[in-house]
């Protein structure tokens, strides 16, 4: 009998690393926490008929009232393998993880003995509505200047047929590289410049500068650091070796300190 994993759904690519920002949310919670996990991979276009499958929640709902199915989603059998949980939207993913794996966990191992094992928190105790707050602004306003450089180069970075699924006939202004990318790129760096003058409060006896809650890892640098590794991932040329210079450096060494919980299972 084999030790019941969570499954990770994510998307393939072209490249070595999956990029996903979303999806890394997720995966760096599950090896900060040490939970044994699995990742299935899912082409874009087979994504809704494979959630479906599975039972998994819809993310959103379109105007005409069609569901929306998106990545990532787990499924977990650790509690109960009968009955295994299916959750969507990385959000609800991180809570769940949270309620469910917040210090000692047991599970059953390969040999019928059941085992225990220490999974860190990355919601301290009051901090997660703060930091609900904080992912959504990463999420809908520091993030956003990048979208216009990174949306064209991932999609270049799927293999042929989730490429194809984007395309109809002529590319999507969505999916051209805009001409003017210094000036695009400069729009991300006021964020960045934003971002890092607020996390510097952590400074000195509040903290070490480099994480958002002062001394440990939580939730929120996750946040972060998966837009750090999209960028390291779909634009290292372009957009990493400036990114890690930018704000003294803090980028880098924030990356250093998650560089751990950033293994592909």
């Amino acid at each position: 009998m084999s030790q019941p994993m969570i499954i990770l759904y994510d998307v393939p690519s072209n490249i070595p690393q999956p990029w996903a920002p979303n999806i890394w949310r997720v995966r760096l919670i599950l090896n900060f926490k040490r939970l044994p996990y699995r990742t299935t991979w899912v082409e874009f276009p087979d994504i809704e008929e494979t959630l479906r499958g599975i039972g998994a929640p819809p993310t959103s709902v379109r105007n005409d009232g069609r569901p929306v199915f998106s990545l990532p989603v787990i499924v977990d059998p650790i509690r109960s393998p009968q009955a295994p949980i299916v959750l969507s939207n990385a959000s609800h993913i991180a809570e769940y993880l949270e309620i469910t794996y917040p210090g000692q966990y047991n599970f059953l191992s390969a040999n019928l003995i059941s085992e225990q094992f220490a999974a860190r928190q990355v919601f301290p105790e009051g901090s997660r509505a703060l930091q609900a707050l904080f992912v959504h602004y990463i999420q809908e306003i520091f993030a956003k200047p990048l979208l216009p450089i990174m949306v064209p180069l991932s999609h270049q970075r799927l293999p042929e047929r989730s490429q194809t699924h984007f395309l109809s006939g002529t590319t999507p202004s969505y999916l051209s590289v805009p001409p003017e990318r210094e000036q695009a790129w400069r729009a991300v760096q006021e964020q960045f410049d934003f971002l890092a003058n607020i996390l510097d409060k952590n400074s000195g006896t509040d903290g070490d500068g480099v994480v958002a809650m002062g001394h440990e890892l939580t939730y929120a640098d996750f946040a972060i650091v998966s837009v750090l590794i999209w960028i390291e991932k779909v634009a290292p040329h372009d957009g990493w070796v400036r990114i890690r210079q930018w704000n003294g450096g803090r980028w880098g060494k924030l990356w250093e300190r998650c560089k751990s919980c950033m293994d592909v299972f």
